[in-house]
């Protein structure tokens, strides 16, 4: 048993390296062509297609429901090496999104484009490519849809380098896209639109391409399982309005900044998104290797190093949030402006915020995928998702009553912590064993000291010393020398400490 988990752990640092050189290609050409697509659109229609992304994003929240399910049956089945299963899964999967993506057209081609042209403020002028660049959203939504059984297969098998080598085909496509941008006198919007289309179905068919050549349950046959459609369907409909309630909580505060504000106040929140999305990348990327074995483990009943994995998990990837977050929270202005050369209104407040509460929700991933490990997730979602749901009346309130757009992110932050400790409860009482009182010790004690110490000397730096390209280096060098001395001393527990001694020596003696 613990020569599996040795191996699985050298798998995990495997898929984790290839997902880290995924992201690093794609983190590098997102911030090249964030600042060309934001010069060449123009604050407003980059505000604009933000907005449309938050209606398409509501169509498409099966999406989401799908995903989650797709990848907890296939991980559920490799788990327990049951090969026709599998293929069952991909089959009934196929036949599902089939009958989602007639749903969302029908959807977004009636409620959708009446919200779209009656309810977003949207300059006149611009309302027909506004519209063009909706629909070519829609399908790019759809083809996305068909994307997720390919990747689930690629997830449940823990061959990450898939990732990596895709990426680099979807990197070349987004610089042709830019390029193609400044060459052609077309409207900017809809043709920006148009090529993103086409470099989702071009992704879409190298997954296709790579499953269907290396996966053997990725053949498509037939196959109407009654069962299996019910079992997909009550674990879908669960994460549906789970689903439903992420995308409203995130959507949602786009369209009631709109509704309140300028579509700049949009364009900030966009900016701010994709800087969030650039570190969010760091952990999500290092707990998408680990997702996998964290549903083996309970698939097998190996509870034991389920649990070890969880607080491992967690506490690895609030390291990774802290490295990266803190730099950018304390010199925010400096970054925004080194990278898009403009300091857009709201840009830096919302960046600060977005980064802290997604701090929150990003160590609460391991918690969320045990309790969707287990199967049962109609508590899980029914409670968390309400929660999540009330940050738009909330918000809706403050705002309404003339408060300033940071507002939201207030309320974000305070809804996140009661949402992280209703998981936990929630987990407790899904897996009985799960050792509660130890999760916050190792990850929420530790965590709250390791930041506490880490934060002390770079901020007194950066109190005296900002706003040059030497004081920023400086300051994460300081900072992230901090970081590493006290998560060694105070995040890992003695056992963690001496594994990392023994492997060290074990190269130095090679």
């Amino acid at each position: 048993m613990k020569a599996d988990a040795r191996k699985n752990n050298k798998r995990i640092v495997k898929n984790v390296f290839f997902l880290y050189f995924r992201m690093f290609l794609i983190i590098s050409v997102s911030l090249y062509t964030s600042r060309v697509v934001l010069n060449v659109l123009g604050v407003t229609d980059y505000g604009i297609y933000n907005v449309i992304g938050g209606v398409v994003a509501l169509m498409g929240l099966l999406n989401g429901a799908m995903t989650s399910a797709t990848n907890r049956f296939f991980a559920f089945e490799l788990g327990r090496n049951d090969e026709v299963g599998l293929k069952r899964t991909f089959s009934m999967s196929i036949n599902i999104y089939l009958i989602v993506a007639i749903f969302i057209v029908i959807l977004a081609e009636t409620i959708g484009l009446w919200f779209l042209n009656t309810q977003l403020v949207i300059p006149a002028d611009r309302l027909t490519a506004a519209n063009y660049a909706y629909q070519f959203s829609v399908l790019s939504c759809i083809v996305a849809l068909f994307t997720i059984p390919f990747n689930s297969s690629i997830i449940a098998h823990e061959d990450m380098n898939v990732f990596a080598y895709i990426s680099i085909v979807d990197v070349l496509l987004k610089l042709a896209v830019v390029y193609l941008l400044n060459l052609f006198s077309f409207d900017k919007l809809c043709f920006y639109s148009a090529l993103l289309f086409i470099v989702s179905i071009s992704i879409t068919i190298s997954y296709g391409i790579y499953c269907w050549c290396h996966y053997k349950e990725c053949r498509y046959s037939f196959d109407w399982d009654k069962s299996l459609f019910r079992k997909l369907l009550s674990y879908s409909g669960w994460n549906l309005f789970g689903a439903t309630a992420a995308v409203v909580k995130t959507q949602g505060l786009n369209i009631l900044l709109n509704m309140f504000f300028s579509p700049s106040v949009n364009a900030s929140r966009g900016i701010s998104a994709q800087v969030n999305a650039g570190v969010n990348q760091f952990s999500n990327n290092f707990f998408m290797a680990v997702r996998p074995q964290i549903i083996k483990y309970y698939a097998q009943n190996d509870l034991d190093n389920m649990f070890k994995l969880v607080i491992r998990s967690t506490k690895l990837t609030s390291f990774l949030l802290l490295a990266l977050a803190v730099p950018l929270i304390l010199d925010t202005p400096y970054i925004i402006n080194l990278w898009l050369g403009q300091m857009p209104e709201y840009v830096v407040i919302f960046t600060r915020l977005m980064l802290v509460i997604s701090f929150v929700e990003g160590i609460a991933h391991p918690i969320m995928t045990s309790c969707h490990a287990t199967g049962r997730v109609a508590l899980y979602q029914s409670v968390v998702g309400l929660m999540l749901i009330f940050n738009v009346p909330i918000s809706y309130f403050f705002l309404k009553f003339g408060f300033q757009p940071p507002v939201v992110y207030v309320i974000s932050f305070i809804i996140a912590i009661l949402a992280f400790y209703a998981r936990l409860l929630i987990l407790k009482r899904l897996i009985p064993t799960f050792p509660v009182l130890r999760f916050n010790y190792e990850t929420v004690f530790k965590g709250i000291v390791v930041c506490a110490f880490s934060v002390f000397l770079p901020g007194w730096f950066h109190h005296f010393h900002s706003g040059t390209f030497l004081d920023f280096l400086i300051l994460i060098l300081i900072y992230e020398t901090c970081l590493i001395i006290s998560f060694f001393i105070i995040g890992l527990d003695k056992t963690e400490r001496n594994s990392i001694f023994s492997f060290v020596q074990s190269k130095i003696h090679k």
